[in-house]
């Protein structure tokens, strides 16, 4: 086992619980490899998810998929991170370019195209691919999450419905 993967394991047992840790560890794998997928994608998941620093974390993501665009444990992280800051194009962008991409995880691809859609008030669309989400879905974990996100989105139409009928009545 190399160096680099002692200090990127050593970030993995600390994050999110010692962010000191982690970041010293990621710093020292940077240092022997600067274009570590795994190493750049874990002080993305740092900068976006604690420190809220969006830019900070999309060059790290960016870098690592420049180096390997087959690093497929870097979409799920890249995605929330553009779904967070609202960049719904470029969401939409990277999703179809990585459902082409052989290997990729299409299940997680349509839930967070789901997802996308759910922002964007587009209910019809965001079940739509939430279907396409169970078909490529091959754990009873993930298939839980789908059912729940098709769950919370029913429940926002039906509250739509409701409001729309109550606006209706008042009139």
């Amino acid at each position: 086992m190399t160096l680099v993967n002692n200090h990127i394991f050593k970030a993995l047992d600390a994050y999110p619980y010692d962010l000191e840790e982690a970041i010293e560890a990621l710093n020292y794998a940077l240092a022997y490899d600067s274009k570590n997928t795994m190493a750049l994608c874990l002080m993305g998941r740092i900068y976006a998810e604690t420190l809220h620093d969006y830019e900070k974390a999309k060059t790290f993501y960016t870098e690592a998929l420049a180096e390997n665009v087959n690093a497929f444990h870097v979409y799920p992280h890249y995605l929330n991170l553009l779904l967070w800051n609202e960049d719904y194009e470029e969401v939409a962008r990277f999703i179809n370019f990585a459902l082409t991409v052989k290997g990729s995880d299409k299940a997680v691809l349509y839930y967070k195209k789901a997802i996308l859609f759910e922002q964007q008030v587009r209910y019809k669309e965001a079940l739509q691919h939430l279907k396409l989400a169970k078909r490529y879905t091959y754990n009873n974990n993930f298939m839980t999450d789908v059912n729940e996100a098709k769950s919370r989105i029913k429940d926002k139409m039906s509250k739509g419905k409701t409001s729309k009928n109550r606006k209706k009545k008042k009139r």
